[in-house]
Order: C-alpha cells, then sequence, then structure tokens
C-alpha cells in the first residue's frame, strides 16, 4: 500500500477508536481478537503499575501499547519529554507524575480525536505540565531542535513507513553529546511483509509494519544513536495468523552521539 494511503487508514482507525474506545484490543496482547477486552488489565499484563494507573486520567488508558517504556526510563524532575504517538495520554501523565511541575511533557500525535480526548483530559484533571501537539513523527515533531532529555514511545514507531526517518527526527529534536536518550517500546517480527502483501488492518495492529529485529536496531543506529541496546524482550505472539511468523516485543534505549 502507498504510505498516504496507510496514514489515512491509521487516522481512521485510531480516530474510531479515540471516540469508541478499544473493544478489539489492538495492539494489545489480546491484539484483535479479544471479546472481552479490559484495558487497564492490558495494561498491567505488559508491565503497567496498577497504583500508578489510578493516578491518571481513566480515559488516558486505552491499552494500546506493547511494552511499558517508562519502567526503563529513569526520568528526572525538571527533564523534558517527548511521547511519539501520545494517542489518549497514558505515558503522558504517568511521565508528569516523575518530572514534577519543574518538567515537562509533550505529547505527539497526528490524530485528531486522540488529541482532543488527551487535551481535555489534562484540562479537566489539572495536569499543567503537559502539551499536546498535532505532528506527523516522520515528516514533522513540533519541537525545536536540540531541546529534548527524553524521547518515548509504545508501539508506533511500526507505523511509519519509514522508520530511519522517523528516528532522524527524533535524534534532531534531543540534546546532543549523548544527554539526550529514547526508550522505546515496538514489536519486531521474525518475517518482514512487503509490498502487496501488506494489510492495512495488521498495519495499524503494528504487525505488517514490523521490522526484524537486526533491521529495527539498524535503522536506530543509521539515525545516529549511539549505544543501542535491547532493555526486554518477550515473545508477543507465537504465530500470527497464517502467516506463521513470530512477533516479539522489545523495550530500546539509545542515547544521542
Amino acid at each position: 500500500m502507498e504510505e498516504k494511503a496507510l496514514k489515512t487508514e491509521i487516522k481512521r482507525r485510531y480516530g474510531r477508536i479515540a471516540v469508541e474506545g478499544n473493544s478489539d484490543g489492538c495492539c494489545g496482547p489480546d491484539c484483535c481478537n479479544s471479546t472481552d477486552f479490559n484495558p487497564q488489565e492490558s495494561s498491567v499484563t505488559i508491565g503497567y503499575d496498577e497504583k500508578n494507573l489510578r493516578l491518571i486520567p481513566k480515559s488516558s488508558i486505552l491499552g494500546l501499547g506493547c511494552g511499558a517504556p517508562l519502567n526503563y526510563s529513569h526520568l528526572k524532575p525538571g527533564e523534558t519529554v517527548v511521547d511519539l504517538g501520545s494517542g489518549a495520554g497514558i505515558d503522558v501523565f504517568l511521565a508528569s507524575k516523575q518530572v514534577l511541575e519543574s518538567g515537562k511533557v509533550i505529547g505527539i500525535d497526528f490524530t485528531d480525536e486522540m488529541l482532543h480526548k488527551a487535551s481535555s483530559a489534562a484540562e479537566e484533571n489539572g495536569f499543567t505540565n503537559v502539551e499536546f501537539r498535532k505532528g506527523d513523527i516522520e515528516n514533522n515533531i513540533p519541537v525545536d531542535d536540540n531541546t529534548v532529555d527524553v524521547a518515548i514511545s509504545n508501539c508506533v514507531i511500526n507505523l511509519a513507513s519509514n522508520k530511519v526517518k522517523a528516528f532522524k527526527e527524533v535524534y534532531r529534536i534531543l540534546k546532543k553529546g549523548g544527554e539526550g536518550r529514547i526508550i522505546i517500546s515496538d514489536l519486531v517480527t521474525s518475517k518482514e511483509v512487503k509490498g502487496e502483501s501488506v494489510n492495512a488492518e495488521d498495519w495499524c495492529s503494528c504487525i505488517d509494519g514490523a521490522l526484524t529485529k537486526e533491521n529495527y536496531l539498524s535503522s536506530i543506529e543509521k539515525a545516529g544513536f549511539q549505544n543501542v541496546r535491547t532493555l526486554s524482550e518477550q515473545v508477543y505472539l507465537d504465530k500470527y495468523r497464517t502467516s506463521g511468523r513470530k512477533i516479539t516485543s522489545l523495550i530500546i534505549g539509545a542515547e544521542t552521539g
């Protein structure tokens, strides 16, 4: 599928989830097979702390992730954090509790419905150190160069058609000289899907856009990052539908050069 068509489908899919909820459980552990999906339980299953989830708006918990990158981020008070593909804001609100009022967390998403949902929750619940901005992580992250301490993302980079381009945009906004860092949770596959074999529904579920582990790590290195390493790795789906692909969940860390 062409990039434009994929982006249109992604916006449609996640716009619907923002309005109606994540009844399918995508990209959660019960991806696309759930008849009794519970977003909070799914979030706990992939690593979120149940007590911390009670401290943030319930509307921000949609069960869309494939890991808990904040568990490895070691955020400090006063830091500036950017969440790439922030959705309804779960990681933004959790991060805001760690950077405190002296810090700032910026959520980036290109789905209007998600941005509205997250911004409304922030205003209604008194989160003053967060902000949500519309942007495409491949083409224009609306953040100034060399201003961000930490970039996080949870099962979103796989939605990008060009991962290297997306990571270069992330590198641009991070502080240089090893001061900036990324903590990314995403899925990798034992076999990549290319060309006409790409299915829009599976791409939107973070499956058909998945790279092999080797290619995923390589795309981060090509963007200029150093010390690229796997912090956590676990089998996510042993076999995906009829393709026989093994899908693995990774949490990856790296620093700027």
